[in-house]
C-alpha cells in the first residue's frame, strides 16, 4: 500500500466530496465539511500542502480507511 504524503488541501477536499460530505461553511483559512453518518464535522485547513497528521486525523474522523482513501484519491 503506498505511503500517505501531504496533499494540497483542493486534493482533500475533492475526496471528502467522493465520500459524501458537503461543505459546511469555511472559516478563515478553514473548510468545515460535515455528512449526516458522522458525528463530528471534518476541518481541512486551507494549506498548499496539508500535513500527514491532519490527513490521518480527518480520515480517522470520518471513519474513512487508507484503502477507501487512496481509492477516492485517484478517482
Amino acid at each position: 500500500m503506498p505511503r500517505l504524503t501531504p496533499q494540497p488541501y483542493q486534493d482533500l477536499i475533492r475526496v471528502f466530496l467522493k465520500a459524501g460530505f458537503i461543505f459546511s461553511r469555511q472559516e478563515s483559512s478553514h473548510i468545515v465539511m460535515s455528512r449526516p453518518k458522522t458525528d463530528r464535522p471534518i476541518v481541512i485547513p486551507n494549506y498548499k500542502e496539508v500535513s500527514v497528521s491532519i490527513i490521518k486525523s480527518c480520515l480517522r474522523t470520518a471513519g474513512i480507511d487508507r484503502e477507501e482513501y487512496f481509492r477516492l484519491l485517484v478517482d
